[in-house]
């Protein structure tokens, strides 16, 4: 699994959902990219997800903060009976620093990566 950091501006943040019959929780974010290289006039929007325990912390967050986001890339193929095979990418986010904002109480510090749950046990599909 591929490990990457982004940064952007928070764009929106979705409520906590709970799936399945075993709870599994998720929360998606979407940050539009101001990092190095990004062109604001053609902004790119990206959609990330916190899962479990990591969901509670984007309750620090707001919409128009500057973020450092890391995540996982993954990626699995799925496949219906009689239907065609699909492949669904996440971009799996495990810590979160804000980059602005004065007077901010900061959230807990960039998280050891040892902490980071595994994606196969944990795919809601």
């Amino acid at each position: 699994m591929a490990s990457f950091d982004i940064q952007g501006e928070i764009h929106s943040i979705d409520e906590t959902k709970t799936y399945g019959q075993n709870g599994f929780t998720k929360r998606e974010f979407v940050i539009k990219l101001t990092g190095e290289g990004e062109n604001p006039s053609y902004p790119n929007y990206v959609a990330l997800e916190f899962v479990k325990d990591k969901c509670a912390l984007l309750d620090n967050y707001r919409q128009g903060e500057e973020v450092k986001v890391g995540f996982n890339l993954g990626g699995r193929l799925w496949a219906a009976p009689g239907k065609p095979e699909k492949c669904f990418v996440s971009l799996q986010a495990w810590r979160i620093e804000k980059l602005s904002g004065d007077n901010v109480e900061q959230p807990p510090a960039w998280e050891d990566m040892s902490q980071v749950p595994p994606q196969d046990d944990d795919w809601p599909f």
